[in-house]
């Protein structure tokens, strides 16, 4: 059984988190990468959403079908600091032919594992069932009067899924007066439920916040070395010694780097679950998944936050078989940790040696912000009084959100984009993943964490 609410005034609201979010599926906001999306059509419709809510919101395009909607809701306290919320319009592409129902559709219809009614659709999870969530309670809110203590500022935005070069880095470079007074925000990264088994066999339900994020390091490896026949090859082959680079940064492991986020995230699972923490845990690598084999099925809330990574993800030399190349070239993908930033690149030289090159083809810093604040202790309420029997624990997200953006602006930013979801639904699973659905009930539970958050 899903949570319930004793409130009655967020019912109609949950409807309609409902209709907006199917609205949003159906309008087709691909992002393709390279600068090639479509955010203008969704942009549009979560305008209009907000203006019936009496809001002003205004549409900025980076270029051309570009699009960015952000409004601000006055609050009752002119002295207090603003809150930022954002979410992103773009979704990752989805083909058709591997989907149970068209990814645009937005239908409503029984999932297959839980029975449940949901809505399903590219970005029903990832991420326009939070668009609708909270443009339904700022909608509600109109209806009846409703004021928040402080402004809330909300940010629709372009080009989340690629290098938000359209979306929140156009914004704070452009247009950062309109995010005037934020100090704290909100947006993607925790609040789903995560199911885990406790050490005395219960079944412990999770909500992760995102308190952290790794920072992104997108690399372009490049190795050069003599062209010739391939019958005659060169000693200074550069497809050889690409491969062998390449080779180094797949097999190294990386140092742990737990931070103080990672060891709060690890210390609440832990007390959730019953797990007996013991000095030295975190010291070497064996203690280290030692621990995480005691945590079982919600290790991954916290594993990839304990080290930098670095995956080679491409790799391009050569265009006939018997010819070698004079230049070969690699993509790889790494993730830093507040704090290991120079490590990282002190790494990434000895592994890449004398013979290759690298630099940054992408970049975005990793971003922290305090667990211990009264922010953090408000979205903890807003969780437990919709479900009583949970815990709600800190986490560092592997991956990265246009958090790492607003953060230039001073912002302390936190993943709350609440959701309810029954047992046995793979969640992450689902994120870029095919046939993407959400609970209708999951819905309405995100609405009322949010109205019960955004009011304070």
């Amino acid at each position: 059984m899903a949570p319930t609410s004793s409130a009655t005034d967020t019912a109609r609201a949950g409807e309609d988190a409902v209709a907006l979010t199917r609205e949003l599926i159906r309008r087709d906001s691909t992002n393709r990468g390279g600068g090639e999306g479509d955010e203008r059509a969704a942009a549009e419709y979560a305008a209009g959403a907000l203006t019936d809510a009496g809001l002003s919101p205004v549409v900025l395009e980076s270029k051309p079908r570009r699009a960015n909607v952000v409004a601000r809701v006055p609050g009752t306290d002119p002295d207090a600091p603003a809150l930022l919320v954002h979410g992103h319009l773009d979704v990752v592409p989805a083909d058709a032919a591997d989907w149970t129902v068209p990814p645009f559709s937005g239908e409503v219809a029984d999932c297959p594992v839980t029975g449940l009614p949901s809505l399903w659709g590219r970005g029903a999870v990832d991420m326009k069932n939070t668009v609708g969530m909270v443009s339904a309670v700022v909608r509600e809110w109109a209806r009846t009067g409703v004021r928040p203590r402080r402004d809330i500022v909300l940010a629709f935005v372009a080009d989340e899924e690629d290098s938000a070069e359209h979306g929140a880095e156009f914004l704070v470079r452009e247009h950062a007066d309109l995010f005037e007074g934020c100090t704290e925000a909100i947006g993607e990264g925790g609040g789903e439920t995560v199911y885990a088994r406790g050490a005395d066999g219960r079944t412990v339900r999770l909500y992760p916040v995102g308190a952290a994020e790794r920072g992104s390091a997108w690399l372009a490896l490049r190795a050069r070395g003599t062209a010739g026949h391939g019958s005659r090859p060169p000693r200074d082959n550069a497809v050889a010694s690409l491969a062998e680079a390449v080779a180094r940064i797949a097999g190294h492991r990386w140092p742990l780097h737990p931070t103080p986020v990672a060891r709060a995230s690890l210390d609440g699972i832990a007390a959730a679950l019953g797990v007996a923490r013991s000095p030295g845990d975190t010291d070497t690598d064996e203690a280290v998944e030692a621990l995480l084999a005691r945590l079982g099925t919600a290790a991954p809330l916290v594993s990839a936050a304990l080290r930098n990574s670095a995956a080679p993800t491409m790799l391009s030399a050569g265009y006939k078989v018997n010819v070698v190349p004079g230049e070969a070239t690699a993509g790889v993908d790494g993730r830093v940790l507040p704090g290991a930033e120079k490590d990282f690149e002190y790494t990434m030289d000895a592994l890449t040696g004398e013979r290759v090159g690298w630099e940054y083809a992408h970049s975005s810093p990793p971003v922290s912000a305090p667990v211990d604040s009264p922010l953090f202790a408000a979205l903890r309420t807003a969780l437990l009084e919709q479900d009583p029997g949970a815990h709600v624990v800190p986490v560092c997200l592997g991956g990265g959100t246009d958090a790492k953006v607003f953060s230039r602006l001073g912002i302390d930013c936190y993943g709350f984009s609440p959701t309810w979801q029954p047992e046995g639904l793979d969640y992450t699973g689902l994120l870029h993943g095919v046939d993407e659905r959400v609970p209708l009930e999951g819905l309405r539970f995100g609405v009322r964490a949010l109205d019960g958050f955004l009011r304070g």
